[in-house]
C-alpha cells in the first residue's frame, strides 16, 4: 500500500467491504492474490492447491435477470444448495446470440445482433456474480460457442455475409456442421466476436461497482463452448483464431485465467498434436476436455448399466492421453464436462440414476487420486445442475419451461442433476469432502 494505515483502520476498511475478502496482512505475497492463480502447474486458491468438483450452470445469467426467464429466488435457492453441498465452481454461459422464436435455441438471448445488447440479462449477470461472490464461488464463463443452442458460430458467421445457417433439427447435424467450418476462416465474424469479447470484459458491475476484470467471483474466461475446427484441413486457421481469442482476452484482463472450453482432441478432429499446440499458447493457463460416453456411442441408451465398465476404461483412456499432455507443458487439466444418462435413457426425475452415479463415482476417484498425488488432472464440471427446475415437455425445453442442465435442444431430464436425485448428490458430497481434505 502507498500509505501507512493502522491495523484497525485497515481492518474496518475490509470488513465493511461488500465483497468480503479476508485481510491477509502478514501472508506470503501469493496469497495476498484474491483470483485463483496457476503456479508451477496446478491451481492456487488462498496459497493453497485447489482441487475441485464442480458443475455446469449454463442458464445463471438468465435466472439472475428480472425479464423473461429471470427467476432471482431460484437463483439464490440454486445457489444455496450449491454452496451446502460444498460446490464453489460454476461453468456459465455469459449470453446467447439471435433473435428469440428460434426453436432449439437458448432464449431471451443476450446479443440480438451484433453491438445490440439485452440490458435484462446484462442485469442478471451482474446479480449472479454478486451473489456468487457473496457466497465464494468463482465462475467459469464462455463467450462463444460451436454449437446452435446458444447462436455462437451460426450467428456470427450469418452476419458476416455467410448465409442463413442450417438448423440441425431441420437440416441435420452434417449440414450445420459443413457450414459452421467457414468460421475458422471468417475474419469478418471474428472480429464481430471480438467487439463482444471488448464490450463483455470492459464491463462493471452495476450492483458491486466492481470491473468485470477486477471481480475474484470470476476464475476464467473461456473462449467458447467446445470450439471446433470442423474438419483437419481448417485446423490450421482454428488455431490462429483461438491464439487472437487468448491474446486478446489477456490484453484486457490481467488478473484472470483464461481457457479455451474444448473437448479435447475430439474437438480437435482427432488430432492430439493440435490440442498440444493450442494449449501451449502462452495465453492459455490451463487444460480443457469434455467427455461424452452415450454421445460418443461407448454406451448404448438401452445397455447403459451393462456399458457402464467399457465407459469407464474408455474415459481413463482417454483422460490419460490427454494428462500426458498437461504434464509435458506443465499446465493444469479440467474436465468441465461429462455425463451419463438415466436408467433406460429416461428422463424422468422418478428414474433411478444407478449407472450415472457409477459413472460419476469414477469419474470423482480419477480426479481424487490424483490430486492426492499432487498431479495434473485438478477438477471436474459435471453437467449439469438441474436443481430445482421441474421440466414440462421432455422432448425439448418451450419457452416459459424451467431451465434445466440441459439446453433447448435436448430432451428435458437427460443429463440434469436434480436436487431430488439423492443417490446422485451422496456420490458428489462425498468427492466433494475429500477434495477439501487435500485442499487443507
Amino acid at each position: 500500500m502507498k500509505h501507512f494505515l493502522s491495523l484497525f483502520i485497515l481492518v474496518s476498511i475490509l470488513v465493511s467491504c461488500s465483497t468480503k475478502q479476508k485481510a491477509t496482512i502478514g501472508m506470503p505475497p501469493h496469497k495476498q492474490h484474491p483470483y485463483i492463480t496457476v503456479e508451477d502447474g496446478h491451481f492456487m486458491r488462498d496459497g493453497k492447491p485447489y482441487y475441485y468438483v464442480g458443475t455446469n450452470f449454463w442458464y445463471g445469467a438468465i435466472l439472475g435477470s428480472q425479464g423473461q426467464g429471470g427467476d432471482r429466488q431460484r437463483l439464490c435457492r440454486e445457489l444455496d444448495c450449491l454452496k451446502e453441498m460444498g460446490i464453489d465452481n460454476l461453468r456459465i454461459l455469459v449470453g446467447s446470440d439471435g433473435q428469440r422464436g428460434v426453436t432449439t435455441k437458448v432464449e431471451p438471448t443476450l446479443q440480438v445482433s451484433p453491438g445490440v445488447y439485452n440490458d435484462t440479462i446484462l442485469a442478471g449477470l451482474d446479480f449472479l456474480l454478486k451473489e456468487m461472490g457473496n457466497r465464494n464461488m468463482v465462475a467459469v464463463l464462455y463467450l462463444n460457442n460451436s454449437w446452435e443452442w446458444s447462436g455462437g458460430y451460426g450467428f456470427y458467421l450469418e452476419h458476416a455475409g455467410e448465409g442463413k445457417a442450417p438448423r440441425p433439427n431441420e437440416d441435420g447435424y452434417p449440414a450445420y456442421m459443413s457450414f459452421v467450418e467457414k468460421y475458422a476462416y471468417s475474419e469478418k465474424a471474428h472480429q464481430l466476436f471480438y467487439d463482444y469479447v471488448r464490450f463483455i470484459l470492459t464491463r462493471t458491475n452495476r450492483y458491486t461497482g466492481v470491473k468485470y476484470v477486477d471481480d475474484p467471483a470470476i476464475m476464467s474466461w473461456q473462449i467458447g463452448n467446445e470450439p471446433r475446427a470442423f474438419s483437419r484441413k481448417a485446423l490450421p486457421a482454428f488455431e490462429k483464431w483461438l491464439a487472437e481469442a487468448s491474446a486478446l482476452i489477456r490484453s484486457l484482463d490481467h488478473h484472470h485465467l483464461i481457457s479455451v472450453g474444448s473437448e479435447g482432441a475430439w474437438g480437435c478432429e482427432g488430432d492430439f498434436a493440435a490440442y498440444e499446440r493450442i494449449c501451449s499458447d502462452k495465453n492459455i493457463d490451463y487444460c480443457n476436455i469434455h467427455l461424452w460416453p452415450y454421445n460418443w456411442s461407448w454406451a448404448r441408451p438401452d445397455h447403459l448399466i451393462d456399458d457402464l465398465q467399457a465407459s469407464c476404461d474408455s474415459t481413463k483412456n482417454y483422460i490419460d492421453r490427454h494428462l500426458a499432455i498437461c504434464e509435458r507443458i506443465k499446465k493444469p487439466l479440467v474436465m468441465e464436462e461429462f455425463g451419463y444418462p438415466r436408467d433406460g435413457f429416461k428422463f424422468s426425475k422418478d428414474t433411478p440414476t444407478q449407472g450415472r452415479d457409477g459413472f460419476y463415482r469414477y469419474v470423482f476417484s480419477l480426479v481424487g487420486d490424483n490430486a492426492e498425488k499432487g498431479g495434473y488432472f485438478a477438477g471436474c464440471n459435471f453437467w449439469g445442475w438441474g436443481g430445482y427446475a421441474n421440466p414440462r415437455h421432455e422432448e425439448q425445453w418451450q419457452v416459459g419451461d424451467d431451465y434445466t442442465g440441459d439446453p433447448a435442444q435436448e430432451a428435458q431430464g437427460l443429463n440434469s442433476v436434480f436436487a431430488t436425485d439423492a443417490s446422485t448428490i451422496s456420490v458428489i458430497r462425498n468427492e466433494v469432502s475429500r477434495m477439501a481434505k487435500i485442499g487443507k
